[in-house]
């Protein structure tokens, strides 16, 4: 469906803003609560938080996160869902969003309607009331920002830095050919999964997987080492080969490393027990940058998504 309308009576400007933010709210529906808590003031009003509060802020846009072939309610959940795999990236869970639209005047309607009811889906399964937003127009743009706020989970946040030389690296899922496989879209975040690693002492730093993981990994990896991956050892998904597995990116998979002194079989049991169909697998360790294995991945002859270059 392309988001954008041949008539005007199809598009955004048949509506106006106003109407158009009267629309929203019931595209939305139990998504959204009601004022001061929802849309309907200059900002929204939340519980305070006990804890530390998490934030985080990822776009769609038209031509770089989805094109014509995306469903238009794929394309709203997967704004939300992406976010959301940050948060489980850090052990946290969803508290509320807000969601800021940049709009084309030929925005068509009905695929702005698509979109809202597919957030508003994801929204409701995942417990996250979209609490307000902003509307502007833009020439030739369709994006749509969200901005997610949390908390932990559990007494702990999970954050990138921490992981040591010796520590293994683990990967949950299957990676390469989310774009041809569909997966950029269809994925599910591992908000449960987070919170599990962050409970767990023996898991020292944690992200997922969205640039690549050749390039997400360079986050993770400790002072004067090096990511030890063999290349058997990498889950692909069904077509995919090393470079996808590791450049593709758009993953949305955890990535961690664990503690070298952990009981690794002990671990994978615990982990199976919680989550037995979702895999994980031991995709190599933190070495030394003197000390790789011979047989080791060559990281530095791939490289995974990076803006503006």
């Amino acid at each position: 469906m392309h988001p954008f309308a041949k008539k005007s009576a199809d598009s955004v400007t048949a509506f106006g803003e106003a109407k158009l933010i009267t629309a929203i709210r019931r595209w939305l529906g139990a998504a959204s609560p009601r004022a001061p808590f929802g849309i309907g003031d200059d900002c929204a009003v939340l519980p305070a938080s006990r804890g530390p509060q998490l934030i985080t802020v990822d776009p769609v846009i038209f031509g770089r996160h989805f094109d014509a072939a995306v469903p238009p309610r794929a394309v709203g959940a997967k704004l939300l869902k992406r976010n959301l795999s940050d948060l489980a990236a850090m052990g946290g869970c969803p508290s509320a969003a807000v969601l800021a639209l940049t709009l084309d005047p030929h925005t068509s309607l009905p695929w702005l309607e698509q979109f809202y009811r597919g957030l508003a889906t994801c929204a409701r399964r995942y417990r996250v009331p979209i609490v307000g937003g902003d509307i502007a127009q833009a020439d030739g743009v369709l994006a749509a920002s969200l901005t997610l706020l949390g908390a932990a989970a559990g007494p702990r946040v999970v954050t990138r830095t921490g992981a040591r030389i010796g520590d293994s690296i683990y990967v949950t899922g299957v990676l390469g050919r989310s774009l041809a496989s569909g997966h950029h879209f269809a994925f599910h975040p591992r908000l449960a999964e987070g919170a599990w690693l962050a409970g767990r002492p023996e898991v020292r730093a944690m992200m997922d997987v969205s640039d690549g993981l050749a390039k997400d990994l360079g986050a993770l990896t400790p002072p004067h080492a090096k990511p030890s991956l063999e290349p058997g050892a990498l889950p692909l998904r069904r077509g995919a080969d090393l470079r996808a597995a590791l450049t593709d990116g758009e993953d949305y998979e955890l990535v961690f490393a664990l503690a070298a002194h952990t009981d690794a079989a002990a671990f994978a049991r615990a982990w199976h027990r919680r989550f037995p169909r979702t895999r994980l697998t031991n995709i190599g360790h933190f070495a030394r940058s003197n000390a790789l294995s011979p047989s080791a991945v060559r990281l530095e002859d791939f490289s995974g998504y990076e803006h503006l270059r």
